[in-house]
């Protein structure tokens, strides 16, 4: 098992992570807890030692779940994260609540990376009103949270003013090889480098859909190295980053915690070659975009409600990447905002820095929608 150095903390965690919010289920929707301990066992017994998880995970199942399966091992051998969820606290009494139900769920002493759970510019501004960061910094003067952090779902100006704010401990971002441009991005991971701010990475293979890939693109990889899997690739691209310390990975079954193991059991960065042909399929899965739409929001609001950026990304992703179920299921969660609610007034198109004929395109996302 690879590990990481990080002296700002003293500490060396596997580079693999073990997240715990996509453990396998139960018909009636619950943790497979023997299954999901078969398989942080096999993670823990080959070297992991960055264990995942948060409140809400499996609807709360996952804390109390995961403090049962560590009780087996010695608290010095692993480091334990966890979350507090900003998005469900309305008082600094309630976040107090939270962290000591957490401490009960997990049955821990001490949790050893604390995070401000998913930071967004509306969270963000919750976290100072509430002087949350003053109360989390006594947790750590206790001894309670060992390090501190945030992890974060935004623009990267939002980012930035978060990242300047205090000097954090560590931060965790969203970073895959296609989503280099968005939220914090690549931006937002050389400011880490500046602002020596170690990282911990989340989505690398973005939720499963750089896992399997349509035959073409697939097969620039496999001609390249046919004994390595399509996800390895996505998982090597974050962790041959410099302050990549943990690349944390959601497994589902026990055959991927195997994959996962394979590839940082004799962990090799990506070379220049390897590089060069990570980028050519990110351009290649990119080439499959719909339109230009950037999300810029220059089109937005829309006077009868559409959410034109949303409606677009949606398409887009579909697009690159094929997955149909998560184009129609999060196509309906547009509710009212869908594209096939554009009554064509065209203010849109006016403001639209791209010149993207608005109106048509949302017309062909209905119809591709449609045709799912």
């Amino acid at each position: 098992m690879e590990y990481s150095k990080i002296d700002k903390l003293n500490v060396n965690p596997s580079l693999l992570g073990f997240g715990c919010m996509r453990f396998p289920k139960k018909e009636d929707g619950t943790i497979d807890e023997v299954e999901a301990e078969r398989m942080l066992d096999h993670a823990i017994e080959s070297g992991v030692t960055y264990i995942d998880t948060a409140y809400p995970y499996h609807d709360g199942e996952s804390e109390p779940f995961v403090g049962r399966v560590l009780k087996k091992y010695k608290r010095e051998d692993f480091y334990l994260a966890t979350k507090l969820p900003i998005f469900k606290i309305d008082s600094l009494e309630q976040a107090k609540e939270i962290f000591e139900e957490q401490m009960k769920r997990l049955d821990v002493d001490y949790v050893d990376f604390y995070l401000l759970h998913s930071l967004n510019k509306d969270t963000w501004k919750k976290v100072i009103d509430l002087n949350i960061i003053p109360y989390c910094e006594e947790l750590k003067k206790q001894g309670r949270i060992k390090n501190f952090g945030f992890s974060f779902h935004d623009d990267y100006e939002v980012f930035e003013e978060i990242i300047n704010y205090r000097d954090w401990d560590f931060c965790q971002i969203q970073l895959n090889y296609i989503d280099t441009d968005i939220q914090a991005g690549m931006k937002g991971y050389k400011l880490t480098e500046e602002k020596n701010v170690p990282l911990v990475i989340m989505e690398p293979i973005k939720g499963g859909a750089l896992a399997s890939l349509s035959d073409d693109i697939e097969q620039v990889f496999t001609d390249y190295n046919p004994n390595v899997s399509i996800s390895s690739w996505a998982l090597r691209f974050v962790a041959s980053l410099p302050n990549v310390k943990v690349v944390l990975s959601g497994m589902s079954t026990y055959a991927q915690v195997e994959d996962n193991l394979a590839t940082f059991k004799d962990f090799k960065p990506l070379d220049q070659d390897e590089e060069k042909l990570v980028e050519k399929v990110a351009d290649m899965i990119k080439a499959k975009t719909k339109n230009g739409c950037t999300g810029c929001r220059y089109c937005m609001p829309c006077p009868f409600g559409i959410d034109i950026p949303g409606n677009f990304k949606l398409w887009n992703e579909y697009g690159m990447l094929g997955l149909k179920d998560t184009a129609k299921r999060r196509y309906t969660n547009l509710g009212d905002a869908q594209a096939e609610f554009c009554k064509k007034c065209g203010k849109c198109e006016k403001l639209c820095p791209q010149s993207i004929k608005i109106r048509e395109d949302l017309q062909r996302v209905v119809q591709d929608i449609k045709n799912l």
